[in-house]
């Protein structure tokens, strides 16, 4: 309850019904917008993957799955998704997906571990999605090229969605603003990562922060990242460390920064290879995916995920992510919200 944010006076803009429409207008519109910029096809995606493989996604490398046994597989161990990170970058492999062109999924996880507060849930949802690239494309340049594209359908999806309920406004800037997570920690050496976030999205409203995983000028990472999907550790051709970041706004509802999207290039043969020693997960170099990615015959991809929840949250100035998706809370966050006129579904 103590990272539950009231904003004061809050009232709702659109109600129940007004609220579903203005999510599927959102959700058909961006994907479509998303597909189009970036060339993906949109595949069906797994809802749980068999464990032990390496394909799920390890997020920080702390967080349990929600796992089941399969009875007709002799109780192998089945485990939900925490992402598809790893899956698309198999699927593009197996599906033959020239360079330039990629593929989406809806993507559905359950993070039992997760905290929970306004902006965060057990239920994720999200867009996964991953595009093969070339050698020559892994490249900042080319990471900076897609996440314009990206930012460019988030606009045009805000035009869309307050020409049908002109009461939301328009919020989001013009453009993304690009910098690198090592430089917020020289600018803000005395602030969290976390609030370095809040200072640089109230100043430009909104941002891609490069660089995530690898340890900063103070020693530190600015975030975890599993060593086996996003390419933190290589030197890009400005100079710097890192080939992924997230890319973020200024919620005005809130008053804070909002991830929307964590993204990155993803690691080649000699980038796994290190950054499973730097992390000490040089084992997982026996699983199924990593064998695959040493052996070769992996594309080279970048890829990220989207929120889906956390997109409507914005578009539709809502305070708690409740308000767009049906989860579980606990009771005294649901009375706390009750009472401040936030509806939880």
């Amino acid at each position: 309850m103590s990272q539950l944010i009231i904003p004061k006076n809050y009232r709702p803009l659109l109600g129940r019904d007004e609220t579903e429409q203005g999510i599927k207008l959102i959700k058909d519109f961006f994907q479509d917008n998303l597909a189009t910029g970036l060339h993906l096809r949109r595949v069906t995606g797994p809802l749980f993957v068999r464990g032990g493989m390496g394909i799920n996604d390890d997020l920080n490398g702390t967080e349990r799955p929600v796992a089941f046994p399969i009875k007709d597989l002799g109780d192998e161990r089945a485990e939900v998704v925490h992402s598809l990170a790893k899956w698309k970058r198999l699927t593009l492999a197996d599906s033959n997906i020239k360079p330039g062109y990629g593929i989406y999924t809806d993507m559905n996880a359950i993070r039992a571990d997760e905290e929970l507060d306004n902006i965060h849930s057990l239920y994720v949802d999200q867009w996964d999605w991953e595009q093969t690239i070339t050698k020559e494309q892994r490249t900042v340049k080319y990471l900076k090229k897609v996440v314009k594209n990206i930012y460019y359908a988030m606009l045009r999806t805000e035009f869309l969605i307050t020409e049908r309920f002109p009461q939301l406004g328009t919020h989001l800037p013009e453009k993304v603003t690009f910098i690198y997570a090592d430089d917020l920690a020289r600018e803000y050496p005395d602030l969290t990562p976390k609030e370095r976030e809040g200072e640089v999205c109230r100043k430009y409203g909104a941002v891609f922060v490069i660089g995530i995983g690898g340890k900063l000028c103070d020693g530190k990472p600015h975030d975890g990242r599993a060593p086996d999907y996003d390419d933190w550790s290589t030197m890009n051709e400005e100079g710097r460390t890192g080939l992924n970041g997230d890319l973020l706004v200024w919620n005005d509802v809130l008053g804070q920064s909002f991830e929307l999207s964590s993204m990155g290039i993803r690691v080649d043969r000699e980038a796994l290879v290190r950054q499973l020693e730097l992390s000490g997960q040089q084992h997982r170099a026996e699983l199924y995916f990593h064998r695959r990615l040493l052996e070769g015959t992996l594309p080279l991809s970048i890829g990220g995920g989207i929120g889906q929840s956390r997109l409507c949250m914005l578009y539709l100035r809502k305070a708690h992510i409740g308000e767009i998706q049906a989860s579980i809370w606990p009771d005294d966050m649901r009375k706390a919200c009750d009472e401040a006129g936030i509806p939880l579904i």
